[in-house]
């Protein structure tokens, strides 16, 4: 694999404990990380070493890039035995780092691995409640989507987000 320098410093995962019932949810998880070795990224997550995040992180680990884990004190029991929590908390974590791009509080893009179609769902809410005005068109750009990983990192890396867009 060639190595090639990204504008970003680190990446922010957010991804489920749990590995999915597919085979291609992990091969995507370990690709990501792959992808973020390639562009030399660093990896921000949850902190878990099972799932979909526990392959992320094994993966950028091996390829020798830095792994920080931010992990709440009332999950470290569960993530010591390895119980998979999985569920709500992937979601709200998404939802809320597009509220605050929308709010401004930062202005990284927000992207999602739409692996096999996925977040086929989602998105089409979201373009429902685009429809229907309650999200502007400004607020839905923040959303920038890709069915892999190679292909979600580069697009990440040319999109902008500023106010102008919310």
């Amino acid at each position: 694999m060639e190595e090639t320098k990204s504008r970003f410093k680190r990446i922010c995962v957010y991804c489920g404990s749990s590995s999915g019932n597919k085979a291609s949810y992990q091969e995507a998880a370990v690709q990501l990380g792959k992808e973020l070795v390639e562009k030399r990224i660093d990896l921000v997550y949850g902190g878990g070493s099972v799932g979909l995040m526990g392959l992320v992180s094994q993966a950028v680990h091996d390829g020798g890039r830095h792994v920080l884990g931010v992990i709440p004190k009332s999950l470290m029991p569960r993530e010591i035995t390895g119980d998979p929590i999985g569920g709500y908390g992937t979601l709200e974590e998404l939802l809320e780092i597009i509220t605050w791009a929308q709010l401004g509080i930062h202005s990284k893009p927000v992207g999602l691995l739409n692996v096999d179609g996925f977040y086929n769902s989602l998105l089409s809410f979201i373009d429902k409640a685009v429809d229907e005005g309650f999200i502007s068109p400004k607020a839905r750009r923040i959303i920038v989507s890709a069915p892999t990983a190679k292909q979600l990192v580069t697009e990440l890396e040319l999109e902008e987000i500023d106010e102008e867009k919310n």
